[in-house]
């Protein structure tokens, strides 16, 4: 494959998939400089998949399995370098982004599943893509009864926190 194909490729997946990698920025970023960085890291993980992609599953499923790989390993690495920041004592903690007009519980359930471990996290974001047990399953390499059991205890905890 080409670099003109693959950039074809990607500019395609990121334009048809934009609202899964939005859900993962959300998810996994909390300032707009962070969505910005994660963003481009998430594009350059996509574009170096493309060779590798052989349609074994949707090109949804794959972009996804890619962005929310790329950003649990992103959110590590911050967790750590902001940590080092911490021990400097230099940083800051930016205000999380509410895009303008949106309905406040949308925030909240944003900032709930940020709280989450980046598994419980990525199922999360699955479940409000609408993705299929079996496609979870799939993406995580996970069994669909497992994904089942986690998904409805990750329900639950969030209810309990909602009525709190």
């Amino acid at each position: 494959m080409d670099e003109v194909e693959q950039k074809r490729i990607l500019d395609t997946w990121l334009h048809a998939h934009r609202g899964l990698v939005h859900k993962v920025l959300r998810a996994f970023a909390t300032s707009q400089h962070d969505q910005d960085d994660l963003f481009q890291e998430i594009s350059f993980q996509i574009w170096m998949s493309i060779p590798k992609f052989r349609e074994e599953s949707s090109s949804s499923t794959w972009v996804y399995r890619v962005a929310l790989y790329a950003a649990m390993k992103w959110s590590k690495q911050e967790s750590r370098r902001k940590a080092k920041q911490e021990d400097l004592d230099v940083s800051f903690a930016p205000a999380p982004i509410m895009p303008a007009g949106e309905n406040p519980q949308v925030t909240w359930l944003y900032q709930q599943i940020a709280k989450l471990p980046p598994v419980d996290r990525s199922l999360m974001l699955f479940v409000l893509e609408g993705f299929s047990y079996r496609e979870i399953a799939v993406a995580l390499g996970l069994s669909e009864s497992h994904v089942g059991v986690k998904i409805n205890r990750l329900k639950k905890a969030l209810a309990k926190k909602s009525i709190n």
